[in-house]
C-alpha cells in the first residue's frame, strides 16, 4: 500500500435483520470499521535465542476514553498490538499467561511527550517460534494544552516469565509512527498541571522506580504512591519539590496487585494537587521454596459476541393517503463481552432505503428508542444508545465504556417508526437493518 495507514475492520459481529411494513415500509441498520497503523519496527531477541535482530511490521491500534476531553482532565490510553514484529524467538512452545507488555505512546501537536502503558500478564500459549499474539496496554496523561493532541503507537516490550525471565524489546524504526486516534482539548481554569514520569514501566517486588515530577507547588510535600486499580497501596514514600516544582525520587513498590503510580500535594489524593496514576506493573518472579508447591490456575479470555432472537421484524401497516408511523420492536439482541481487560464496546446500526412497488422510503425515515439492560454482576455497565433517526449514516444502538476492567451480558432493545409519506403507493416495503459490534 502506499500509505502505513490501513483500513481494517474492528473484530466485528454482523446481523443483518430484515424489516416489512405493508402498504407503506421496510428497514435495515449498519456496520463500522476502526482505523489500524503499520509502522517499521526493530526488535531484539534475547541474546539466549542465539537469534539475530527481526526488522519488521507492526501493526497497532491506539483508543481513548475521552476524544474531547478539557485541560486538566486525565485521558485513559489503550495501546493494542494487533500484530507484533516479534514471534516467540525459542523453539519452545510458551504456556498461557506469561507475557507482560509494557510500552510508550508518543504525544503529538498541541502536546507533546510520551505516556507510558503497561498490560496484564495475561496471553494464550505461544507455540515454539509461532507468532506472539494481540496484546493491549492501558496508562493515562493529563491533558495540559488546548488544541488536538495526536497520539502514536511507540516502542513496547514482550517480557516472558517462563524458565528464564527474558525481554524482546521493539522499538519504532522511524519515529514517531503514524497517528492513530486524535483527542481535541478545550480550555479551562484552573488548571492542574502537574504530572509525572516513571523510570520503567515494571520491575520485581521490591523494586525501587524512580519518579519524577514537575509543575508541583515550590517548595511543597509530594507523595509517591503506589495504585491498584483506583485503590491506594501500602507502598509510599514523600519528596519534597525545588523552587521551580520539580522534584526526583524513589518509591519502593512491593504490592503485586500495583497497576500504576501516583504524586499527590497535600494528606490524600485529590485530582486538583495530584498527577497521575502512570501505569506500572510488577512481575512476581518469586522462587518457589524448597518443599513448596505453587499452585496456579489460569482465567481464560474469551470473545465478544452478539446473538439476535430473529432475523425479520414485520412492521403496523398504515393506510394509503394517511401514511405515518409505522412502528414495531427491533427483535432482541444479546451482547456478551468475556474478554476480560480494559475495552468496552459499541453496537451500531445503518438501515438501507426501503423499496418495493416501484417506489422507495428513505433510509432516514426510520427512528428508534433503544434499551440496555445489564445482566446483575457485569463489570460494566451497558448505555443505551440517544433517541433519534437511523438513516444510512448509522446510530449507536447501545455500548459500554473503557474501564480498568470490563466485561458482562447485556440485553439490547429498540422500538421502531418509520415514517410512511402519505401517498406512498401500495404495496410492501423492505430495508435492511445491519447491527454492528465491535
Amino acid at each position: 500500500m502506499g500509505s502505513t495507514t490501513r483500513r481494517r475492520r474492528l473484530a466485528s459481529f454482523i446481523g443483518a435483520t430484515a424489516l416489512a411494513v405493508t402498504a407503506g415500509g421496510a428497514l435495515a441498520c449498519p456496520a463500522g470499521a476502526a482505523t489500524d497503523v503499520d509502522f517499521a519496527t526493530h526488535c531484539i531477541p534475547p541474546a539466549v535465542a542465539g537469534i539475530p535482530p527481526i526488522d519488521g511490521t507492526t501493526t497497532a491500534r491506539i483508543a481513548v476514553d475521552n476524544t474531547s476531553p478539557k485541560v486538566g482532565d486525565t485521558v485513559t490510553v489503550t495501546y493494542t498490538v494487533v500484530k507484533p514484529a516479534a514471534s516467540n524467538p525459542t523453539a519452545i512452545a510458551l504456556p498461557a499467561d506469561i507475557m507482560t507488555p509494557t510500552g510508550k505512546v508518543a504525544l503529538g501537536g498541541a502536546q507533546t511527550g510520551a505516556v507510558t502503558v503497561a498490560g496484564p500478564k495475561k496471553n494464550d500459549p505461544v507455540p515454539g517460534n509461532g507468532a506472539f499474539p494481540s496484546f493491549s496496554m492501558t496508562g493515562t496523561f493529563k491533558v495540559t494544552s488546548p488544541g488536538a493532541i495526536t497520539l502514536s503507537p511507540g516502542d513496547y516490550n514482550i517480557h516472558t516469565s517462563y524458565i528464564l525471565e527474558l525481554d524482546t524489546p521493539c522499538t519504532v524504526i522511524t519515529p514517531p509512527a503514524p497517528v492513530s486516534e486524535t483527542v481535541t482539548a478545550t480550555d479551562t481554569n484552573p488548571v492542574n498541571e502537574r504530572d509525572i514520569a516513571l523510570g520503567s514501566a515494571s520491575g520485581k517486588p521490591g523494586a525501587s522506580v524512580t519518579v519524577t515530577g514537575g509543575k508541583f507547588t515550590p517548595g511543597a510535600t509530594v507523595t509517591l504512591a503506589g495504585r491498584a486499580g483506583a485503590a491506594q497501596t501500602a507502598d509510599t514514600a514523600t519528596v519534597t519539590a525545588n523552587s521551580s516544582g520539580a522534584f526526583s525520587g524513589a518509591l519502593v513498590v512491593n504490592d503485586k496487585t500495583t497497576t500504576g503510580v501516583v504524586a499527590y500535594e497535600g494528606s490524600a489524593w485529590s485530582d486538583a494537587k495530584g498527577a497521575g496514576p502512570k501505569a506500572y506493573v510488577v512481575i512476581d518472579d518469586t522462587p518457589v521454596p524448597a518443599g513448596s508447591q505453587k499452585v496456579t490456575t489460569t482465567v481464560k479470555a474469551g470473545t465478544l459476541s452478539m446473538s439476535q432472537a430473529g432475523d425479520s421484524v414485520s412492521l403496523s401497516a398504515v393506510d394509503y393517503g394517511k401514511g405515518g408511523a409505522s412502528t414495531g420492536n427491533l427483535n432482541k439482541v444479546t451482547v456478551q463481552d468475556f474478554r476480560g481487560g480494559p475495552a468496552g464496546w459499541s453496537l451500531t446500526g445503518k438501515v438501507t432505503d426501503f423499496t418495493g412497488a416501484g417506489a422507495k422510503i428513505d433510509a432516514g425515515a426510520l427512528s428508534w428508542s433503544p434499551t440496555c439492560a445489564t445482566k446483575a454482576g457485569s463489570p460494566s455497565t451497558c448505555q443505551a444508545g440517544s433517541a433519534g433517526a437511523v438513516g444510512s449514516s448509522g446510530a449507536t444502538l447501545a455500548s459500554t465504556p473503557n474501564s480498568a476492567l470490563t466485561g458482562g451480558e447485556f440485553t439490547v432493545n429498540a422500538g421502531l417508526s418509520l415514517n410512511v409519506p402519505a401517498f406512498t403507493p401500495v404495496g410492501t416495503y423492505s430495508g435492511v437493518l445491519t447491527l454492528t459490534l465491535s
